[in-house]
């Protein structure tokens, strides 16, 4: 049963209360390809279109027509959407019978029953490029009104990406600190024990403990951990409380 239409402020306002911390990005830009279906008069199908480094791929679709159709271009290095997140532009495709800046892909779109498609480009950081891409059964599926309307949906989709990268790498780097302290924590213990054991300073048992590493090509954390665990061992003749 096909969803009935959505109003587009409950549609910008439920992507205003995603919670990044209980989604990926993948999940925060499906939420928007399927809203922008819904909200977008007469489209057929949606999808995201991201090109890093490594290459495009489509990150959300809301069926296979629309990933089908963003896959051709990507294995031909050209068309509307590589285009549009390439260069931040709004590629308007009204008519793919009459199309004539990428005629052979505009022929594949219609031989699978589209007749119009609207790719606009992502402003994203980091080098990333992305388009929404929103496709139409008819020519003429987008008017002016379903233009401005897709814009903006784009501007949300730009939003959500920008917020769920800064979130991973908030994520990341509390992630990193963390490793970082626990990593000094057991490096301390390490070097008490040394000290200990060779009644040295705290400078010359890090020495000790560098070279250990160093010799046996390990990490420094685990050549401490191994030593921490090692001195939790009881020795021959204790016994435990």
């Amino acid at each position: 049963m096909a969803q009935l239409p959505m109003d587009p402020v409950e549609a910008f306002a439920e992507i205003g209360r995603i919670k990044l911390g209980e989604t990926s990005l993948e999940g925060v830009l499906d939420h928007v390809a399927r809203l922008a279906k819904r909200t977008i008069p007469r489209t057929e199908e949606v999808s995201v279109t991201l090109v890093p480094a490594s290459g495009a791929h489509t990150v959300a679709f809301t069926g296979q027509l629309a990933l089908r159709l963003d896959e051709w271009q990507y294995a031909q290095g050209r068309g509307p959407c590589l285009d549009a997140a390439r260069a931040g532009a709004v590629m308007d495709l009204p008519d793919l019978a009459s199309e004539e800046r990428w005629p052979e892909w505009a022929a594949h779109a219609r031989a699978a029953g589209v007749g119009s498609s609207l790719s606009i480009g992502l402003p994203i950081q980091e080098r990333v490029f992305g388009a929404l891409n929103v496709y139409g059964r008819e020519p003429g599926t987008f008017d002016e009104d379903a233009i401005t309307l897709a814009l903006t949906f784009a501007g949300y989709a730009a939003v959500a990406v920008a917020n769920a990268h800064l979130y991973d790498t908030t994520v990341t780097l509390a992630q990193q600190m963390q490793a970082a302290m626990e990593s000094r924590a057991v490096i301390e213990q390490a070097k008490g024990i040394i000290m200990g054991e060779r009644h040295c300073t705290a400078d010359e048992a890090f020495a000790i403990l560098a070279k250990i590493s160093q010799d046996a090509n390990r990490k420094l954390r685990d050549v401490a951990e191994a030593l921490v665990r090692r001195a939790a061992q009881p020795r021959p003749g204790q016994h435990g409380a």
